[in-house]
C-alpha cells in the first residue's frame, strides 16, 4: 500500500509539473508572437526609412538624361 501511494504522488507531481509546463510554453509562445509583430513592423519602418532617405538625398531630376540649362 505504501508503494502504491508513492507512485500516485510522484504520478501527481508529474501532473502538476507538465501543467505548469504547458502554462509556460503558453507563454513563451505569446512573447514570440508579439516579437515576431514587433520584428516584421520594424522591418516594414526601416524599408520605408531607407525609401525616404533615398528620395530625400536624390537631387532633383536626378536620373534624368537633361543637359544643364547652359547647354
Amino acid at each position: 500500500m505504501d508503494d502504491s501511494h508513492r507512485i500516485e504522488q510522484r504520478l501527481m507531481d508529474l501532473e502538476v509539473k507538465a501543467s505548469f509546463t504547458e502554462d509556460l510554453l503558453d507563454q513563451l509562445n505569446a512573447v514570440v508572437v508579439r516579437q515576431q509583430q514587433e520584428i516584421a513592423q520594424l522591418a516594414r519602418e526601416l524599408a520605408q526609412m531607407r525609401q525616404d532617405t533615398l528620395h530625400a538625398s536624390a537631387p532633383p531630376g536626378a536620373g534624368a538624361s537633361e543637359l544643364p540649362p547652359h547647354y
